[in-house]
């Protein structure tokens, strides 16, 4: 542990919770994007993490900055933080790990390769899971001795036992809160094991930022399109993702627009030179076209213009 600072000092959040930091030069340290806007709840969350090893799963919409909230903590922390997305192709061997064929002094030998959790659980890491409510139900099984308290886990395949390392720490992002695509927007997710979610310390809730935060997060990731289409278009621009926002909430459309989706948007209009064709390129045409009336309203709200539906793509 190199030194000690409390969330106001480096986060700006008015509290005096300590804050560790590592002395580490690692690659695997995230780099630290300037731009990045903290929630100050989700930061005291997964602060908890770092601190005091909770086992923290933040959940919340997709574009909501949920891996990179814990990617830019552990940036400025000095931490090595490591990511897996639990996508239907992760297997039990790619966490474990398997034995493999190696030459050795010219000959052929079997030996046995780490997975993933034996790599990250013996060094000062913060293990991150993105995915989580995707994984299939073998590999979440093995996450679940990681939960423990003790967090000790059993490497049947050479029969030993791996204590983690004092600052191993674990972290998971997930769309839903455990009980599977209910909505229809998140299809390839799992219903969660409740007896495992039961093992995380701190379930954390990640929501969309304040317009005038993602108005500076899109201004810091397009300067461009602040300076060629004014600020004033880019916090328009933000109105009518709110709008969709609303909209999904209240069921009236079936997609929404992230933060991502606004810098597309942004760096779209600047490439095109045409707020509206970009409009159609980065959201309107992946829209269900019984749905395209509806957003061009929202469109024609903020921007006081008509949009032109003739040239929208027409989802099947």
């Amino acid at each position: 542990m190199a030194d000690v600072s409390t969330l106001r000092e480096l986060f700006g959040i008015d509290a005096d919770m300590p804050v560790p930091m590592l002395e580490d030069d690692s690659d695997l340290i995230p780099r630290i994007d300037e731009n990045y806007r903290f929630d100050p709840e989700v930061t005291r969350a997964i602060l908890a993490g770092f601190s005091h090893g909770s086992r923290v799963l933040v959940q919340g919409l997709h574009g909501t900055g949920k891996s990179t909230h814990i990617e830019q903590i552990a940036a400025r922390l000095n931490w090595p933080l490591m990511r897996v997305n639990l996508d239907g192709q992760i297997s039990r061997s790619d966490l474990v790990g398997k034995d493999q064929v190696v030459i050795e002094d010219g000959q052929p030998r079997t030996a046995f390769e780490e997975g993933v959790i034996p790599f990250a659980l013996t060094r000062p890491m913060a293990l991150v899971f993105d995915e989580y409510d995707a994984g299939r139900p073998e590999v979440m099984f093995i996450i679940q001795r990681l939960l423990e308290r003790d967090g000790l886990f059993t490497l049947t395949e050479q029969n030993r036992v791996i204590r983690p390392h004092p600052h191993f720490r674990l972290f998971a992002t997930a769309n839903t809160v455990g009980l599977g695509n209910v909505n229809g927007l998140y299809h390839g997710v799992n219903r969660l094991n409740q007896a495992q979610l039961d093992r995380w310390n701190i379930i954390a809730s990640l929501d969309y930022l304040d317009p005038a935060e993602e108005l500076l997060v899109v201004t810091g990731q397009v300067p461009e399109a602040a300076a060629k289409l004014g600020e004033e278009t880019v916090a328009t621009m933000i109105e009518v993702a709110q709008l969709t926002r609303s909209g999904f909430a209240a069921g009236d459309v079936s997609a929404l627009m992230s933060p991502r989706t606004v810098i597309s948007w942004a760096e779209n209009s600047v490439i095109f030179g045409d707020v509206e064709l970009a409009f159609r390129f980065s959201f309107l045409n992946r829209c269900d076209s019984t749905e395209h009336p509806l957003v061009a309203e929202y469109y024609q709200r903020c921007f006081g213009g008509e949009l032109d539906l003739d040239h929208a793509a027409t989802a099947s």
